[in-house]
């Protein structure tokens, strides 16, 4: 008996701090969002627009194909920043347009770049919110922040005048990618999903045998208000030695271009700006980073006529039982699953050769 009344008793006085929480949250989250963090923090940041694009240059500089780049205008005045590679030996072809994750930029690519562009124009894109786009307010409900990423991708589409394209998304970029296929299937001859987030559905959180604990479910309370990366800008100025320190990764994926904290820095710069398309992605996950409107209950609603390819590193973390899952719902249609050995959740910079061979490999039947 005794010991009862002391499990309740701590339910009762979590779910009382919960509710403590959920009600400062209700003012921190606009207020935090909106105000504090975008305003004064990124001048606390050692970084710029201009510090942003001197590391995306640096990125960029053992790229030996020739590109462009520009920003390009869409609607309400904002810009998407974009990348272009298209020799005149390849300018017939399908081009390529390349949706980065959340947290990346066009950067990212610099491995994959050269090899990608020698059989077909590419097309690499910071998309709405991320890189050096614009970084707008989004709508605070995931449906309507999802839409205003997927429209941003047509309109940037309608104004460089694409009639079709392969379509390749990396995490979010792969669940914007299915977002965009679904609305407008006319302009998607291929698609290709590396690493997608948001596709399965959360595990059922009611089970008995899998229940969450409830300084968890506290804990998840606590930081809603915050965006993910919060704490990056909260640090000011040890947030470049913070992402040295809980990422060297990134130096190691980088390591046959740079043999300094390039890739460290760029990533830094990228994810201090005031955080738009960072508050847009938080708006459409649950407390556990679950996409709250996930992508295969809308998989049935893609064209049986457009191919999937789904790219998964044989060593992330990611599920990737999605990929089965769509082949299951898409009998009639062309879906392949292709594991690329040695990698992780970044699967083109783990190992950019076989990357990059495989997605080649993948789109030339295209045309």
């Amino acid at each position: 008996m005794a010991e009862r009344a002391v499990t309740v008793s701590d339910s009762g006085l979590v779910q009382r701090v919960m509710s403590v929480v959920s009600s400062v949250g209700g003012y921190m989250d606009p207020t935090l969002r909106w105000f504090w963090i975008p305003s004064w923090l990124p001048s606390w940041c050692p970084t710029s627009s201009l510090q942003l694009q001197a590391a995306e240059d640096r990125m960029l500089l053992f790229v030996e194909s020739t590109f462009s780049k520009q920003y390009i205008p869409i609607a309400n005045g904002n810009q998407l920043w974009t990348l272009t590679f298209c020799s005149d030996r390849v300018k017939d072809r399908t081009p390529m347009v390349l949706l980065h994750g959340f947290g990346g930029g066009v950067g990212l690519w610099a491995q994959n770049l050269d090899a990608l562009s020698q059989r077909r124009p590419i097309w690499a894109v910071d998309l709405l919110g991320f890189g050096r786009s614009s970084r707008p307010r989004f709508c605070t409900d995931a449906q309507g922040a999802e839409d205003q990423f997927v429209e941003s991708i047509e309109q940037w589409r309608a104004e460089v005048g694409l009639d079709s394209m392969i379509l390749l998304g990396h995490n979010l970029g792969g669940y914007l990618a299915a977002s965009y296929a679904i609305r407008y299937p006319s302009r998607v001859k291929y698609m290709v999903l590396v690493e997608p987030w948001g596709f399965p559905e959360p595990p059922d959180t009611a089970e008995a045998d899998r229940p969450i604990p409830l300084w968890i479910k506290a804990l998840g309370a606590m930081f809603t208000p915050f965006n993910p990366l919060a704490a990056l800008r909260l640090v000011g100025p040890l947030g470049p030695m913070l992402v040295q320190t809980l990422r060297p990764d990134f130096k190691r994926k980088f390591c046959s271009m740079f043999s300094d904290n390039t890739a460290s820095e760029y990533i830094y710069h990228l994810n201090v700006q005031p955080p738009s398309g960072e508050t847009a992605f938080k708006n459409m996950t649950n407390s556990f980073g679950w996409a709250t409107r996930p992508m295969l209950q809308r998989m049935d609603q893609l064209q049986p006529e457009i191919p999937v390819a789904l790219i998964y590193g044989s060593r992330s973390s990611i599920d990737s039982s999605a990929a089965s899952s769509i082949r299951e719902s898409r009998p009639h249609s062309d879906v392949v699953i292709t594991t690329i050995r040695g990698a992780g959740h970044y699967v083109y910079a783990d190992q950019p050769e076989d990357f990059n061979l495989a997605v080649l490999q993948l789109c030339d039947h295209v045309d």
